[in-house]
């Protein structure tokens, strides 16, 4: 049938010296991995049975040595590539790093069942679908997920995005990997603007654009949720809540206001104005007032129309606000107002509307908190 006997296959692959095992290797090379080709469809088939039985009997050498061959090769041999990817790393890792041999099925099972070091490979597959990135996501660790991030030619779903950007919160090195990539939505990428570093911020402002489906998406939400500020109880915030809107019902409320709010710092009523013109909660002004980079703040007023001599003024004097009378240098000012500059105004808006958007929902689950416990409380 073939140039070399089975039972000879059989008593080379049995053999443990040196030469045996470079025979062995040349004869399976011949056979099965030459682009010539000497066997029949039905021969290689028969074959392919032989060999995946004798793959246990020989030593890790001659399989790696063939998972190489085979990963190189344009031979059809799928039973036995997803034999020697489910072997050892050391034999496997050619195989996963870049066989076409190996399914989508294959290699969520290899996933499920096998080390980090083999997801690790895996991760370095080009156009890896989202079937597979899904089974990295929820079985590889953290390693594994930086890698699958440094892919850019993976194909990461929403849920899986969504996971990831939530966990960079914690995991601070999925931070940087999740803002280079390419297919980042804007929104979500504005999520992640308060916890991620000056030099990403700068990224979310100048690279990320909100889709404008999701952003009606967003708007839709919004304007449906039920907004309750925590600091309603507070008299203060709910006064300077009261004053400024009837202000805006008088056309009254302008950016000078804001300005000699600060002055006289009447940070309730700035903080109130703010959320005002922005369209947003009182909270997520409050902690666009707190943020002491100062980028957050550059979203707001591009978004309302702030010009850039007033966002100065109110920059400084903010930080006076919160800081006392320690002045920021020349150069964290020129930084500044280099991020003003570069966002646009329909990023800007945008990114209003998602933190307006995941406010509402944090404020939706804890109202929704506090009526379990209550309910739990009742019933105790």
């Amino acid at each position: 049938m073939a140039a070399t006997p089975v039972t000879e296959l059989l008593k080379l692959a049995r053999t443990k010296s040196s030469e045996a095992r470079s025979r062995l290797m040349e004869n399976i090379t011949d056979l099965f991995l030459s682009e010539s080709g000497r066997l029949s469809e039905h021969e290689r088939a028969l074959m392919s049975d032989i060999l995946g039985k004798l793959i246990g009997q020989v030593e890790q050498e001659v399989r790696r040595e063939l998972a190489d061959a085979l990963s190189r090769s344009g031979i059809d041999l799928p039973d036995i590539a997803r034999l020697l990817a489910n072997d050892e790393i050391e034999i496997a890792r050619p195989l996963l790093e870049r066989s076409g041999l190996l399914r989508d099925p294959d290699l969520v099972e290899i996933i499920r069942m096998r080390t980090d070091e083999h997801r690790m490979a895996i991760t370095l597959r080009e156009d890896l679908s989202e079937q597979v990135t899904d089974a990295l996501v929820e079985y590889g660790g953290e390693d594994v997920i930086e890698s699958l991030l440094n892919n850019h030619d993976a194909q990461l779903s929403k849920r899986a995005m969504e996971y990831l950007v939530a966990e960079s919160r914690r995991a601070d090195r999925f931070q940087e990997p999740l803002v280079m990539r390419g297919d980042l939505p804007g929104d979500l990428a504005y999520r992640m603007f308060w916890w991620v570093s000056a030099a990403l911020r700068k990224r979310i402002l100048t690279e990320c654009e909100i889709d404008p489906v999701r952003l009606e998406h967003a708007m839709r939400r919004a304007a449906g949720a039920v907004i309750v500020d925590q600091d309603s109880e507070q008299s203060a915030y709910v006064r300077a809540q009261k004053l400024v809107r009837r202000m805006a019902e008088n056309g009254e409320l302008t950016v000078q206001f804001l300005v000699n709010a600060l002055r006289q710092q009447r940070i309730a009523i700035y903080v109130a104005g703010l959320a005002e013109l922005g369209g947003i909660n009182f909270r997520t002004a409050w902690r666009i007032f707190s943020d002491p980079g100062g980028e957050s703040f550059a979203i707001l007023a591009r978004a309302v129309g702030v010009e850039r001599n007033q966002f100065t003024n109110m920059f400084l004097l903010a930080v006076q606000a919160r800081e006392g009378a320690s002045a920021k240098s020349p150069g964290v000012l020129n930084s500044i107002l280099s991020l003003f500059d570069a966002v646009s105004e329909e990023n800007a808006k945008g990114a209003l509307l998602v933190w307006q958007r995941d406010s509402a929902y944090q404020t939706a689950i804890e109202n929704l908190d506090r009526v379990e416990t209550a309910d739990q409380g009742g019933a105790g």
